[in-house]
């Protein structure tokens, strides 16, 4: 009966179908018809690693003796392996490199429930024509490996892919994030934040682990650690994943990472880079998304954070505990005017006006965002109709589109603004001149001494250096946004 089966099952899966050693009660559809085991689907490139194909069907007399000598093809299904990692591999720097288990050497093999099964199948070559030998597993019994095996092979049969298990969540997102640079859909300051949620966070945390393996408790366990990162308590609660993170952010691109905690709106923006990448694996790699069901912050977290104003009560409180009570302050026209006003010459107290006044006027009148401040173009500034198109922005050092259709906008200026404009024209013609020929005509309105672009992060900066020399509550640079709406 083995050696029928064996002949029509090669016909119809190729001359790699093979048997193994030891009895297995599987179907052989093959032999008696039954559909207990999807062999007439498969394509005809696959072969299977089998123990033994045994028809479940009643025959009398002995089953004809497994065939043997140097000739035989037959592999056994599964074997037991350890899944630990060797010492070896916990010394590669942000799991980079894959991790190497102890599999077969394990001693601890000897003992019962120690270790892992796991099956192999031969699957059609890839790209490259090279021989491909998925391994399946870990699984805790014998029966749950060949279990797991006919569903892999019935996955094939019915046209899904079945992606290699040896493919890491590190290879995985590495790929990915070369197919988005490829694909040129995301903005490049986009790209650069997916880039660091790699770099920082999933390649260190759970770069490690196969791309298959991954369920949704690793992603739970990576956001516990990463609402640690530079808090009280750090250091008594630092796991083996928070040691990754942390080594991961000690340095990046020759500076070090910043060293305040991070928001659950930080965290969400970092899970959307996960739920991007691995919802284009699914359905050909994955049957789901693992980070689908993983809500950052919970309902709490999903909440938007509404502005608070500054009032005379809050402000006293402020001054008197140094307590901020909202994420997000805005401050009052009254304020608002009162920051301007200290950006101007005064004689008493004696300082110098601001030179970048007309950058702080506008945006505290219109609201632009500080990228698109540092990207506003002269080209696009109509002081005799007193117009501003808001078309690109500056993100560090790459001017690029605006956030989003809806920011690409045409403003009308009062007459106040405008004149502001004219004077810091002049004033930026005179630095021109000054610098001569090490001047950089960048085009921009609103420049360094030289002419080059402002960084955003700079805008920022200075920002709250000037709000905190006039004695005002501190407020956010983009908070300006929300005085001007």
């Amino acid at each position: 009966m083995l050696g029928m089966a064996k002949r029509r099952l090669g016909g119809r899966l190729g001359s790699g179908a093979t048997a193994g050693e030891g009895s297995q009660n599987l179907m052989c559809a093959a032999h008696c018809g039954r559909p207990g085991y999807p062999f007439s689907s498969l394509p005809d490139a696959v072969t299977i690693v089998l123990d033994r194909i045994q028809c479940a069907a009643p025959e009398p007399g002995p089953a004809p003796p497994l065939p043997d000598g140097p000739d035989c093809q037959y592999r056994k299904l599964s074997s037991r392996r350890c899944s630990s990692l060797s010492p070896t591999a916990r010394v590669h720097a942000a799991f980079q490199a894959p991790t190497r288990l102890i599999g077969k050497s394990c001693p601890g093999l000897e003992r019962s429930g120690h270790g892992g099964w796991y099956a192999r199948y031969e699957a059609p070559p890839g790209a490259d024509q090279r021989r491909r030998r998925p391994r399946i597993g870990p699984y805790p019994t014998k029966k749950a490996c060949k279990d797991a095996l006919l569903e892999v092979l019935a996955r094939i049969g019915q046209g899904a892919h079945v992606d290699d298990r040896r493919t890491t969540f590190s290879q995985y997102l590495t790929r990915r994030l070369s197919w988005w640079e490829s694909e040129a859909e995301l903005k490049p300051s986009t790209l650069a934040s997916y880039r660091e949620a790699v770099e920082l966070y999933f390649r260190p945390g759970l770069g490690h682990v196969r791309l298959t393996d991954l369920r949704d408790h690793h992603f739970r366990d990576l956001y516990a650690a990463m609402r640690l990162i530079n808090r009280p308590g750090q250091d008594d609660k630092r796991s083996d994943m928070l040691r990754r993170l942390l080594d991961a952010r000690s340095e990046r691109d020759g500076r070090r990472v910043s060293s305040r905690p991070l928001s659950e709106a930080r965290i969400k923006r970092i899970h959307a880079v996960a739920l991007s990448a691995l919802s284009d694996a699914v359905p050909q790699t994955l049957p789901h998304n693992p980070a689908a069901s993983v809500k950052p912050g919970g309902k709490r977290g999903g909440r938007k954070v509404r502005p608070l104003l500054w009032t005379e009560a809050r402000v006293e409180r402020w001054k008197q505990t140094g307590e901020i009570p909202a994420p997000v302050m805005v401050w009052t026209a009254t304020q608002c005017g009162a920051f301007l006003d200290s950006l101007e010459a005064s004689e008493d107290p004696p300082r110098m006006a601001e030179r970048l006044y007309a950058m702080f006027h506008v945006a505290a009148y219109f609201g632009l965002r500080r990228s698109e401040l540092a990207g506003l173009a002269w080209a696009d500034v109509d002081l005799a109709t007193r117009r501003l198109h808001v078309r690109q922005a500056q993100t560090d050092d790459v001017l690029d589109s605006t956030k989003s259709e809806d920011s690409d906008r045409q403003l009308v200026i009062d007459e106040n603004t405008a004149a502001v404009l004219r004077t810091w024209r002049k004033a930026q013609l005179a630095e021109r001149l000054a610098w001569d020929g090490a001047w950089t005509d960048s085009g921009r309105v609103f420049t360094r001494e030289d002419g080059t672009p402002l960084r955003p992060a700079w805008v920022s900066v200075r920002f709250g250096t000037l709000a905190a020399r006039a004695g005002l509550p501190p407020i956010r640079f983009h908070d300006l946004r929300h005085g001007a709406a």
